[in-house]
């Protein structure tokens, strides 16, 4: 991990490659690693790109502080970090849920800078009032596994996931409990999570975002469903979106296969476009 100073706050992040830069932004209470455990599987298998996997303020290793109060002052700390270690250079983007709300800010505030956005089931109505997601369902379950399981993380696991697998248990128990257990509760609990949104409307964007972008949707997602990210798609000409059913919230551990060729191809697309910009749309 590496760590620099944005606002008077330790921030830790880590980088991985050399090349075009992607900012990876997980989502709220987690860490790093929920993006990393997705991605760098990819990532090994195609060069050229250098990963910045970063801890959420409050999240993970980075400093939480009081003063963080709103989604906007969180976007104002992305903003400077990604300004201090990746000065004037245009990168990738991607965002899962809470990430995914906050990488749509970027691209209300800089869309000049991002050539390509990726969003993992992201958060689209974060004040809660007419999401359409539907009651959380298991399509999958290992009686075995779960009986193994202590109660505890036995609930918790069979109360986000659609796929109770030791395969889906692994790969949550890796990527997602480490986070969850290094967050600042205090801070996300009673100080940010009470203004979760920004002030603007950051899908009211000034233009349409005409770059590559990929939408990939959890059709059984129970947190932030599939319907409300589609009436956002106007937005963005050349994306791809896509609802994998067999998924929830969790998308890139109950369907890693899919995930990775829908990304693979959105990286294709983003190279394509960078040889030729001008058909755009």
């Amino acid at each position: 991990m590496m760590q620099c100073t944005i606002k008077g706050l330790s921030i830790h992040y880590e980088v991985r490659g050399d090349g075009k830069p992607i900012l990876l932004l997980h989502g709220y209470g987690v860490d790093h690693r929920l993006m990393s455990g997705c991605m760098e599987p990819i990532f090994q298998k195609r060069e050229g790109y250098k990963r910045i996997y970063l801890d959420l303020p409050g999240m993970g290793r980075s400093e939480s502080a009081a003063w963080i109060r709103n989604s906007d002052i969180m976007l104002d700390i992305i903003t400077a970090f990604m300004d201090t270690v990746i000065p004037n250079e245009n990168f990738l983007l991607a965002g899962e849920s809470y990430g995914g709300l906050l990488a749509r800010g970027l691209v209300y505030r800089m869309p000049e800078r991002i050539d390509g956005l990726f969003l993992l089931c992201p958060a689209i109505l974060t004040n809660h009032h007419g999401h359409q997601v539907s009651e959380h369902v298991v399509l999958s379950r290992d009686e075995a596994l779960m009986r193994e399981l202590g109660h505890d993380e036995a609930h918790a696991f069979a109360s986000v996931n659609v796929v109770l697998s030791r395969k889906v248990w692994k790969r949550y128990r890796d990527d997602i409990l480490p986070g969850l257990a290094l967050g600042d509760r205090v801070f996300l609990g009673s100080i940010l999570n009470s203004e979760y949104v920004f002030s603007f409307d950051c899908d009211r964007l000034p233009e349409k975002f005409c770059k590559p972008t990929l939408f990939l949707m959890g059709r059984q997602d129970s947190c932030v469903g599939y319907k409300d990210a589609w009436n956002i798609l106007d937005n963005y000409p050349r994306a791809t979106f896509a609802v994998l059913d067999r998924a929830g919230h969790n998308l890139q551990i109950e369907q890693p296969e899919l995930m990775h060729a829908l990304v693979i191809e959105w990286l294709d697309r983003v190279s394509e476009y960078e040889m030729n910009p001008c058909a755009g749309g």
